[in-house]
């Protein structure tokens, strides 16, 4: 695309988690060269029915995937790394990991083809390394998953911290409390620039520990001795695992995992040196051949997710795990925006069946990883930038945290969109220009733009129904027998042929205008037809359907 792009300027350019939470992409440029920090997804969108995974459009860096230096992953969660597997092979680069991450991507790629072909280049937590003209150095910091990192990024303009997703947690229960020090050191060297996390910016106060979670958890669990106990939770929050596994052992009950994600989740945690003081945990099979007021199954699904273990389990169809009237479930785990009609599904199953159902809103046994309006304050004040960018929130969350950096005294504050071209520095920080950005939508095994014809027509489909014609034409333009017409999305009551009937003769009014000329154009007789039935349709069912035409032509034996 026709882009000025100055060479002796660091750019900052987002192409995703900026304006939306999740599916984080973010470039760094520099004398045209280029520095990627995350790649993820997020989990469909209203409007896109068939699609569960979208993500970012890498199109504007795979123009320039030559001058990509490399990929940075701050952390293992999906909206920052997810969406590798999809769009790695489209700008082969090297990734730079701390080793948590490494691990977990290389199980996810190990589902692909080209998983030998991907450099995964394992970091040190700490660790720090050169790429051109970028010195990466990773910072570690506390959040819902382990080794989360904020990235100091070293350029011949300036020092970025680029914070990822964090919080301050001084008792994380597993992994390592943030780096307050190095944080505070990265302020007495300069930070030029501070690009944030906004997720939680309308959170006063500061954000909640892990470690008062696990006590909850073990006093929950307590005043729980009969039946069997089933714990819902994000499956990459290891230190909630750790926590559920250490309250369950308090009280005299062993733990099973149920659900896909969980067992790669821990092989990741145990591959790279975490865990590793439980290594009996059991199979959700195992699991239930355990006395009920022995056992505890830790089960993915606390998003209500169709195919997750708990969403099966409450619909009484998991091929193992069977809850019965008296057990308990506890969902330990925030409700993601978006989700909650598929959670009160689930929990209102498991309620019908009267099975106890416990969450976060009837008692203290979740904690955000992300940071409060303090925790943001105690940010500003230890790195002291000149320069705060806000990411990973909708619209309000930037601008909210914006207005919040304004009133700690930051001095320039910008708002970034996805494909917003920033120059950092020289000079004051500003929009520069606006890069090619969108989103792609996993539908089966390929990837589509959001505005695609595919995904438009599908929409207009669910919402309108479609209608399936037939017409058969001679060598003269003359039609052979009644059109054909299909509509199993919009009739199914009786006396419904006989609407078609008027809409075949509507079809058979308007070929029969054509002059020689039309009659004689595939093209035009496909527009006519359309146009007969766009009326009509509308004005009968109050529909307007997408119409397919199959125009068939034959020439008839003299």
């Amino acid at each position: 695309m026709d882009l000025y792009l100055p060479k002796d300027e660091l750019l900052f350019v987002p192409l995703g988690g900026s304006g939306e939470i999740g599916m984080n992409l973010n470039l760094y440029g520099y004398d045209d060269q280029w520095l990627m920090v995350d790649m993820g997804v997020s989990f469909g969108e209203e409007g896109l029915p068939g699609v569960d995974v979208v993500m970012p459009d890498p199109s504007f860096i795979e123009e320039r995937k030559d001058k990509l230096l490399g990929l940075v992953l701050t952390h293992a969660h999906e909206d920052h790394l997810g969406a590798v597997p999809y769009l790695w092979p489209r700008l082969k680069c090297p990734i730079y990991a701390t080793p948590f991450a490494a691990e977990f991507l290389k199980a996810k790629l190990a589902e692909t083809d080209f998983a030998d072909q991907v450099p995964i280049h394992v970091i040190e937590l700490g660790g720090r390394f050169k790429k051109g003209p970028f010195d990466i150095e990773f910072v570690t910091m506390t959040h819902s998953i382990l080794e989360p990192n904020a990235l100091a990024i070293r350029t011949p303009k300036g020092l970025v911290v680029h914070t990822g997703d964090w919080k301050f947690d001084p008792d994380p229960q597993i992994g390592e409390a943030s780096d307050v020090k190095k944080l505070e050191a990265l302020g007495d060297e300069g930070v030029m620039a501070l690009i944030c996390d906004s997720t939680n910016v309308f959170s006063e106060g500061q954000t909640g520990s892990e470690g008062e979670v696990a006590k909850n958890l073990s006093k929950l669990f307590a005043e729980t001795p009969q039946g069997r106990i089933a714990v819902a939770c994000f499956a990459t929050n290891v230190a909630r695992l750790q926590s559920i596994v250490e309250a369950a052992h308090e009280n005299n009950r062993c733990v099973g995992l149920a659900g896909r994600s969980l067992n790669r989740v821990t092989e990741a945690a145990r591959a790279v040196g975490y865990l590793t003081s439980y290594p009996n945990l059991l199979t959700d099979e195992d699991a239930m051949e355990v006395p009920k007021d022995q056992v505890l199954l830790i089960c993915t699904g606390s998003q209500g997710e169709p195919r997750a273990a708990m969403s099966r389990i409450a619909k009484g169809d998991h091929p193992t795990v069977q809850l019965d009237p008296g057990d308990t479930v506890v969902f330990s785990a925030r409700e993601i925006p978006g989700n909650e009609k598929s959670i009160g599904y689930i929990q209102n199953l498991l309620i019908r069946r009267g099975i106890r159902v416990i969450t976060a809103r009837d008692e203290p046994i979740h904690v955000s990883g992300h940071p409060g309006r303090q925790d943001l304050a105690r940010m500003y004040q230890l790195t002291r930038p000149k320069i705060l960018v806000p990411v990973h929130g909708e619209t309000r969350h930037l601008c909210e945290q914006a207005a919040l950096g304004a009133e700690c005294q930051i001095p320039e504050q910008v708002i970034p969109h996805d494909g917003t071209v920033i120059r950092l520095s020289p000079g004051s920080a500003h929009v520069i220009g606006v890069a090619e950005s969108g989103v792609l939508c996993l539908d089966g095994g390929r990837l589509l733009k959001r505005d695609s014809d595919t995904i438009r027509n599908r929409n207009r489909i669910v919402w309108n129904g479609v209608m399936f014609v037939t017409v058969v034409l001679n060598q003269f333009g003359e039609m052979v027998g009644e059109p054909m017409i299909t509509a199993p999305s919009l009739f199914d009551e009786d006396g419904d042929d006989v609407r078609l009937d008027h809409f075949a003769a509507e079809i058979g009014n308007r070929v029969d205008q054509l002059d020689d000329d039309e009659v004689l154009d595939d093209a035009a007789v496909i527009l006519a037809i359309r146009q007969a039935l766009r009326r009509p349709v509308r004005q009968r069912l109050g529909k307007r359907p997408l119409i397919e035409v199959h125009l068939v032509r034959v020439k008839e034996k003299n």
